[in-house]
């Protein structure tokens, strides 16, 4: 595969002269509308086996072999060119596919009001060949035991017609909010902790689940051992029970790490008991919080480096979120809260206000400002081909077990394209 980025005067037909591939080719692979115009620093994926380089200053096949760890005997014999010959710049490279790397991914479908939306639906059976685990999210743990139940269904029709296992997210929230109150009630009452482990083992066989997820946030610094003992319990039944157990842990950066997100998160513990983590990397970039990537890269590799020290690499899937915000400005602390929106939904409105997109090379993360029907000025970060591409650098750089995704139902074609030609998905 390979990535474009649109630049001034650009068309869809000359970008595809460019690689050899048709105008019909990228706007489906991109799910754009060819007669549409393209917009100035937008990232295309090129649906092509392999890719091609374009050869800059200074560059030799030697150092372009190293960049993208192919040989460059293999290269010379590739492109019929000497392997000491001088390269002249400007021109095609062609750079053959690397092998896939094996991997394991998740990805949480949120229900409303109890029920599943359609999208939501038809974005699970669309990509459900390309995930390991869908956890439909979430069965709500309550404070004498029993769960708030979801109509799993629709999403377990969907996912097995991919072979995805399910994955039962259980939470700590209430009336739409974690609740460190209901989870102190939990995780400080063993006949509570029974009850509700009783409750997940009969919801495991009625839907099949094939693992049970914990995701209690936002708890009290105080029960942070409590938590830990109740999984330690939570394992040994689970896995008495042939399930798999995993939990979803905030992003930290050292054990001592404070606040209402961080200290009952205990990594070298959820390590040890659970099969699997998933570390929440996003959220940097929030709804009421001031205007930033949703997942920056330095940021994102500090906390992965960091779960690496207390946690085995093959049991850390990296979160990443399928979404960007438009934040109207000036930001306002307490005020209006930023709209998340997809990447597409990010594109059309770049076309729209003739915007021009911009490449936070540091975040590693793309924005753009326009001002709307109402001469309110705007910016918005989201994710596109290159910012999902350097985090899948990253996940492989890290050896880490997997990709987890919050949220399906969001549109990002390229990241579905680029997933599957760099890693090949484990079944369970």
């Amino acid at each position: 595969m390979q990535i474009h980025v649109v630049q001034s005067g650009q068309s869809l037909y000359g970008i595809a002269k460019i690689y050899g591939t048709t105008v019909a080719d990228i706007a489906e692979a991109n799910q754009i509308d060819p007669t549409k115009t393209l917009v100035i620093g937008q990232a295309l994926v090129i649906p092509i086996t392999g890719r091609y380089y374009f050869v800059q200053p200074g560059d030799s096949l030697y150092k372009i072999g190293r960049r993208f760890g192919v040989p460059y005997l293999t290269l010379a014999q590739i492109n019929a060119f000497h392997p000491e010959a001088t390269l002249p710049v400007g021109l095609r490279l062609y750079i053959p596919p690397m092998p896939k790397t094996a991997i394991e991914s998740n990805a949480y479908a949120e229900a409303y009001n109890g029920r599943f939306a359609d999208r939501v639906i038809a974005s699970v059976d669309e990509h459900a060949l390309q995930l390991t685990y869908v956890a439909p999210f979430s069965f709500e743990a309550q404070a004498d035991g029993s769960l708030k139940m979801i109509d799993v269904s629709p999403i377990q029709t969907a996912a097995a017609s991919g072979g995805s296992a399910l994955m039962m997210a259980v939470t700590n929230l209430e009336n739409g909010a974690f609740s460190d109150l209901l989870g102190a009630r939990i995780l400080n009452n063993s006949d509570v902790q029974d009850r509700l482990l009783s409750n997940i083992l009969l919801e495991a066989q009625r839907y099949g689940f094939r693992d049970i997820h914990f995701d209690f946030e936002y708890l009290r610094p105080e029960d942070r051992e409590p938590y830990n003992a109740f999984l330690r319990k939570a394992s040994k039944r689970l896995h008495g029970a042939g399930l798999l157990m995993s939990t979803a842990l905030a992003p930290k950066t050292s054990a001592a790490q404070s606040g209402r997100w961080y200290t009952a998160h205990d990594y070298r513990v959820h390590g040890e008991v659970a099969d699997f983590v998933v570390i929440m990397t996003y959220e940097w970039g929030y709804s009421a919080g001031p205007p930033m990537a949703v997942s920056p890269i330095g940021p994102v590799r500090q906390v992965l480096e960091y779960a690496k020290t207390e946690i085995p690499a093959t049991k850390i899937m990296m979160g990443q979120n399928l979404y960007g915000y438009d934040w109207t400005l000036p930001f306002i602390r307490g005020g209006a809260y930023a709209r998340a929106i997809s990447p597409q939904t990010a594109i059309d409105l770049a076309r729209q206000y003739h915007a021009r997109i911009e490449y936070d090379s540091n975040a590693q993360a793309p924005f753009f400002y326009y001002w709307d029907a109402s001469s309110k000025q705007h910016v918005v970060w989201f994710e596109d081909a290159r910012s999902i591409n350097a985090k899948f650098d990253l996940l492989k750089e890290l050896d880490l077990r997997g990709i987890s995704y919050w949220k399906l139902g969001l549109d990002f074609p390229q990241n579905w394209l680029l997933l599957g030609d760099r890693f090949r998905i484990g079944k369970k």
